[in-house]
């Protein structure tokens, strides 16, 4: 009898199911975004109720699509947006908050103060990430800050704090009625709050935030059994695999030895690179997370450098110009022109995050004539993820000391044939797409299937990987360096503007 996994991948515009069998073919899915929810300039929330409702939505779909029911999952895994911020009254289920999105900027106010004292280094140390509004730290903060009783519910230990992860975790357990509360080391390590080395919630860390010890979950293995579902329409199936999206990529690209690296292209872009049982501090702007822990093994670390707006400024070109209708239109409106025109968009929506962590960076467009036209602007925008991926691959080398002969990427943005060999060009290295483009949903299926022993091991998963394209750089040398000389131009442009 077939034996599938199940996989939650809760991501920041929308929530899948997909369902895989033993051989990682994918056998049935379906998915529904969410609303993005803009208060104010610089603002990013979602509803987690509406998330927690198109979860039981998808995952019914897809077993319904598949022929398939509950009994026939031997586990489910859950990946998830990073960073995200929920909290939630124990008691009822029902958050005191929207949940603030990881691009949020409304926390930019506190970083002087914390800047100020203890000071940068005092979180770098201990976390491997700088001072941002990106984590998950300050989110929790201004909720405590900002909501009428939160402070005092959290105190009590009745406001609890989750990523998406564990707030889906607790709804599927039981919720108010015995729901657990627990998350894994990657998104542990996404919080700002746990201890790098030790893996473990810090309690200087939270002094420092001012936030209360009791709001936070238990901390586990990427790959483990949690516990079993007992909300429809997955009741009894059991809970075996998290990891936070980004990490989730590289288990499902199989970059386990220490020197390989992938890049995902979604809402926004993240280059992770396993740098195995070393969590190697980053001087060049890039950040130090945990890549995964399966079971009791000992913890592997990455190296990441995460760029905020990629696909989501196709998603902006769309809905906010309405210069194309859907998404994929882009590659057709850019290559309407033979090249950008000169036009450069640097598009810091929510600042800059790696290798430049300037958080008064506003998007960007230079290099505008009257002979630049709506396939400049397109071409433009694509050319940005690439020249930002390039910035952060040359600090993820200049750290690791490791030259990467090719680049695995996965994610939406790879089926754009024009940006991956534009990618290919910019950085002069091999991009190498694997086989399902959807490599987040089946790391989280790796993780849960080597828990629940559908897997052996981890020379299992890589027989299971495959590649399904790659693209060769063709770009002479003389214009590549052009083209970076006056994307770093225009970048200068873009940061400090606040």
């Amino acid at each position: 009898m077939p034996t599938f996994l199940g996989a939650i991948d809760q991501g920041t515009s929308s929530t899948r199911f997909i369902v895989f069998d033993e051989s990682t073919r994918i056998v049935a899915e379906a998915q529904i975004e969410h609303a993005q929810i803009y208060p104010q300039p610089g603002w990013v929330e979602h509803d987690p109720v509406e998330i927690w409702r198109n979860t039981q939505t998808v995952i019914a779909g897809a077993l319904r699509t598949g022929g398939l029911q509950a009994r026939d999952l031997a586990a489910v895994g859950i990946t998830n947006q990073r960073e995200t911020t929920v909290v939630w009254d124990r008691r009822t289920g029902v958050p005191l908050y929207n949940a603030l999105v990881w691009q949020d900027t409304r926390v930019t106010e506190y970083l002087p103060v914390f800047t100020a004292r203890p000071g940068s280094e005092f979180f770098r140390v201990r976390t491997g990430l700088p001072l941002s509004s990106y984590f998950s730290s300050l989110k929790i903060r201004w909720i405590l800050d900002h909501v009428d009783g939160a402070r005092t519910l959290a105190e009590q230990g009745d406001a609890l704090f989750g990523n998406i992860d564990t707030f889906l975790v607790w709804q599927l357990t039981g919720g108010p009625r015995g729901g657990l509360h627990l998350t894994d080391v990657t998104n542990a390590s996404r919080t700002q709050l746990m201890h790098l080395d030790r893996l473990e919630w810090d309690e200087e860390l939270l002094a420092a935030f001012d936030i209360p010890r009791a709001m936070l979950p238990d901390i586990r293995s990427s790959s483990e059994r949690y516990g079993t579902a007992t909300a429809d329409p997955i009741d009894g199936v059991p809970i075996t695999g998290i990891l936070g999206d980004q990490q989730a990529a590289l288990v499902g690209q199989t970059c386990f030895r220490p020197g390989e690296a992938k890049n995902t292209y979604g809402t926004g872009c993240f280059l992770l690179l396993n740098t195995g049982a070393s969590a190697v501090r980053s001087r060049h702007g890039l950040l130090t997370t945990v890549a995964y822990r399966f079971g009791d093994a000992p913890a592997d670390y990455a190296l990441e450098g995460s760029v905020a707006v990629t696909g989501s400024l196709v998603q902006w070109i769309r809905d906010n110009l309405g210069l194309i209708q859907s998404s994929p239109e882009i590659e057709t409106l850019a290559r309407t022109v033979s090249d950008n025109g000169g036009v450069y968009f640097v598009p810091a929506f929510s600042g800059l995050y790696a290798p430049h962590w300037n958080a008064g960076a506003r998007g960007t467009i230079v290099g505008l004539t009257r002979f630049a036209n709506r396939g400049h602007l397109a071409r433009a925008a694509l050319e940005s993820t690439a020249f930002q991926t390039w910035e952060v691959l040359r600090a993820m080398e200049q750290d690791s000391g490791v030259s990467l002969d090719t680049l695995r990427v996965d994610g939406g943005m790879t089926d754009d044939e024009l940006l991956m060999q534009f990618q290919a060009d910019i950085v002069n290295r091999v991009v190498v797409r694997s086989t399902i483009k959807e490599t987040t949903a089946l790391g989280a299926a790796f993780a849960a299937g080597l828990a629940a022993g559908v897997f052996s091991n981890l020379d299992d998963l890589r027989a299971r990987w495959g590649e399904s394209r790659r693209w060769q750089p063709d770009m002479e040398d003389a214009s590549r360096q052009q083209m970076l000389h006056r994307w770093t131009k225009a970048v200068s442009r873009s940061v400090d503007w606040m």
